[in-house]
């Protein structure tokens, strides 16, 4: 047993902080006592290893509901990236653990940002991308590294697919949603056949993997994950994911501010950014960490994102500081990068938060880590410590 004892807890689900100790044996968090109920808990085995954390503030290990950790890398030029299949348009059937490198050094320095889980896939060249997974940020082998093999399809509307297939077959965002409409169609049709001939083989259709893959979006076991910066781009993502009857979560969503009220009304999770850095192409025009700020005060479920490699993954948490300094309250800040997108990826029942019964993932720092001059001191996953 470990008992982290003495830190300032802010453990994603009190907004006060508190002084406590936190018991974790295998893995997994045991208890959490605080400070006066100390000495009403059951005594430590003698065995019991303590952490003295006094002087320092406990976090929940941060949370990125979108990016492309392990995909595109750190090597410069085509040969270390692995984000994209440039060569159709749909490929739902692709998977990020297929892709994923361990070993690029960028998850190594995620890990030492306090970043210890994140959801991570394809990018947004294609109509349909593939499924993204969520995966913790230390280890050499994914398949020991993944918690959620598939967490959602991801989809793209907007500039990148048209500018990428532009030559070839994508000019307009009318192409984009009837290629998305056409491909569902056909899931449905494909699905309704496998339905109708049940345990008998010979009815049923010749196996598609493409439309075999978009079955979990179809009966709602994973969301469409929609990239979407424009608001013409983000209701055209709502619009066919009604037509259907899909969950849905909106990626980017960088003119939301412009439309809080109407996002607000639809209570699907955001995941807002990246907002740091210049906007590149003309959908990027109202670029801004006030997104978050006002998206938050109208009552929407937000994520911050750093869409890493567009921001260092390691940087998640000064991106929240930076939407704070935009106007977002400090608690929806908090909450932006722990439990809001654990539950935006369908894992808050194993992290994003500092409760009895979920994985011993957690940040030490010396004050703040939304401020530049807070320190790391310590980066724990699953009870170890790995920075």
């Amino acid at each position: 047993m470990l008992a982290v004892r003495g830190g300032k807890i802010h453990d994603a689900v009190h907004e006060v902080p508190y002084i406590g100790e936190i018991r974790i044996e295998n893995g997994k968090i045991m208890e959490i006592l605080r400070e006066d109920e100390l000495s009403q808990g059951a005594p430590l085995p003698g065995s019991a290893e303590i952490l003295d954390a006094s002087g320092l503030d406990v976090w929940p290990g941060f949370v990125d509901a979108h990016c492309h950790l392990g995909l595109y890398g750190s090597g410069i030029g085509y040969e270390g990236q692995d984000g994209n299949e440039l060569n159709d348009f749909l490929t739902p059937h692709l998977r990020a653990i297929d892709g994923f490198n361990p070993m690029d050094p960028s998850i190594k320095k995620a890990l030492e940002g306090g970043v210890t889980t994140v959801g991570t896939g394809p990018g947004s060249a294609n109509v349909l991308g593939g499924t993204f997974m969520a995966v913790k940020t230390f280890g050499k082998r994914v398949d020991s590294m993944v918690l959620k093999e598939s967490v959602a399809m991801k989809c793209a509307f907007g500039e990148n697919p048209r500018r990428v297939y532009k030559s070839k077959s994508i000019s307009s965002r009318m192409t984009i949603s009837a290629i998305f409409r056409d491909i569902l169609f056909r899931a449905a049709e494909y699905r309704e056949k496998l339905e109708a001939a049940g345990d008998d083989l010979s009815k049923r259709p010749a196996f598609d993997i493409r439309l075999e893959s978009l079955l979990p979006v179809l009966r709602r076991e994973i969301p469409l994950k929609a990239h979407a910066h424009q608001t013409n781009d983000l209701f055209n993502a709502l619009r066919i994911a009604k037509e259907f009857n899909l969950r849905i979560t909106l990626e980017h969503v960088t003119e939301g501010h412009l439309i809080a009220e109407e996002l607000a009304a639809e209570n699907v999770p955001l995941a807002v950014g990246p907002s740091l850095g210049h906007p590149t192409k003309f959908e990027l025009q109202y670029k801004s960490f006030e997104t978050a700020a006002v998206l938050s005060k109208a009552g929407c479920p937000v994520s911050i994102i750093t869409d890493s490699p567009v921001i260092p993954q390691d940087m998640l948490a000064i991106c929240a500081g930076l939407a704070v300094r935009a106007g977002m309250d400090p608690w929806e800040a908090l909450k932006a990068i722990t439990i809001r997108p654990a539950e935006h990826l369908g894992i808050a029942d194993r992290v994003g938060s500092l409760e009895a019964g979920k994985d011993a993932d957690f940040v030490l720092t010396s004050g703040s880590p939304f401020e530049l001059n807070s320190e790391i001191r310590g980066v724990y996953i699953e009870g170890v410590r790995r920075v």
